[in-house]
């Protein structure tokens, strides 16, 4: 349903050069945002969309779940488009947290490029590149390595469902590789982002470095992230999963 609407939109707003009908490329991105965080740090995403085809396109920016804010535009060939502050100047959504399809007319995307930056007053924290996906291989389990929380650190982890259905999600809490410490189990309903400190998914376990999370589902239509801030200055890092193809925890004591 949303890929037809979407192709409608596009196919209305404007020409579409040297390509198929209904031929739309799709990029995610797995969160973008404008929300309020913790230590008074305003959180807020910016984005960049550049046209390095020889053809003009039309580019769809879809916020999932608030397809009415939807931006359509067309990107000259070699047309550079930026959207600071995208979820809460663009579309009008602060306190929001969503993710985002890019989806441009033809079989090749526009080049897309997504930072999420810290303001707290006139002071800004250094910017935090968010990685994209052109294309995506599901893998029924996922590994979100180099975690901590501490008095140092925070770490937050993004699940994000784009299917039509709910999705289950089994998550296990790791120091050394195959060591269940501790398993969550979270539902996530469709086209839904939920953004989650890791304290509160495992709230037994109070200090740590250096730990992985195991994330196994059967959906397929489904992203997930971490993200580890420093505490004294907002300096963040932004977490992409690898894949493992371990499909079953193995719970254990420390």
């Amino acid at each position: 349903m949303r890929s037809a609407l979407v192709l409608c939109i596009l196919l209305a707003a404007g020409p579409l050069a040297a390509q198929e009908p209904g031929d739309i490329s799709t990029v995610i991105v797995p969160v973008v945002g404008s929300v309020l965080g913790e230590n008074h740090v305003t959180w807020k995403t910016d984005l960049e969309l550049i046209n390095d085809s020889a053809a003009e396109v039309i580019v769809a920016l879809e916020p999932i779940g608030f397809e009415d804010r939807m931006i359509v535009e067309s990107i000259e060939p070699g047309g550079v488009r930026r959207y600071p502050d995208l979820v809460g100047a663009a579309f009008g959504l602060d306190g929001a947290l969503v993710p985002l399809a890019v989806r441009t007319s033809g079989r090749r995307s526009v080049l897309v490029r997504a930072a999420a930056y810290g303001m707290r007053g006139a002071e800004s924290f250094p910017p935090l590149p968010i990685p994209v996906t052109y294309t995506y291989a599901f893998a029924p389990s996922r590994v979100l390595g180099g975690l901590a929380f501490s008095n140092d650190y925070r770490t937050n982890i993004g699940l994000v469902n784009l299917g039509s259905r709910p999705a289950e999600f089994v998550l296990g809490l790791q120091r050394i590789a195959g060591r269940t410490l501790a398993v969550r189990r979270l539902t996530i309903e469709p086209n839904t982002l939920r953004h989650i400190a890791i304290q509160a998914l495992f709230p037994l376990i109070t200090k740590g470095n250096d730990f992985s999370i195991v994330v196994e589902t059967s959906a397929r239509d489904t992203h997930i992230y971490a993200s580890v801030v420093e505490n004294a200055t907002n300096v963040a890092r932004f977490i992409q999963p690898a894949t493992t193809h371990s499909l079953a925890f193995q719970r254990r004591s420390r």
